[in-house]
């Protein structure tokens, strides 16, 4: 299929992916962002279409797999804004206590007085890259990777605890 094609068939399924996103998001503005994000990531990923596939069905596809992915992102993010006249926060504010600062101070010691080993893989889950990436950038195994994280908790809870 050509990109001519591709882009005349994209175009002609606009409104059902408009319908689409409506019953994910509920809210028209978000269905519109929603169908735009769908289309664009269609196109920047048509090389990956097959010719004999259902381009509707690869279409709904796309759209879930975003609205799902935006979702966990929103519903993680903490978004806080202050000044003096206007506050908006999505979940609970901070409220660090003396005895909350000096035990994180207490947990990064006991963090970098880990081996190496064990301290790399763990910083970077907790800086919030996946297994698979931990395991591509480290070039460890899964597996290892997953345990080294695990062994890493269990000396952390036992130290924080016993200590």
């Amino acid at each position: 299929m050509t990109a001519f094609e591709f882009n005349t068939r994209l175009i002609d399924l606009n409104d059902f992916i408009k319908g689409f996103a409506l019953k994910y998001t509920r809210d028209e503005d978000l269905a519109q962002d929603l169908a735009q994000e769908t289309i664009l990531k269609a196109l920047a990923n048509r090389e990956k279409f097959r010719t004999n596939t259902n381009l509707k069905g690869w279409l709904k596809v796309i759209l879930k797999n975003t609205f799902i992915n935006s979702y966990r992102r929103k519903s993680t993010h903490m978004m806080t804004y202050n000044s003096e006249d206007y506050k908006v926060m999505n979940g609970e504010a901070d409220n660090y206590q003396p005895d909350n600062i000096m035990m994180t101070d207490h947990i990064q010691n006991l963090i970098e007085s880990l081996d190496e080993g064990l301290k790399k893989p763990f910083m970077m889950h907790v800086d919030g890259y996946k297994y698979h990436e931990i395991s591509d950038e480290m070039n460890l195994p899964l597996g290892t990777v997953k345990s080294r994280i695990h062994q890493t908790r269990k000396i952390l809870a036992a130290q924080i605890n016993n200590g």
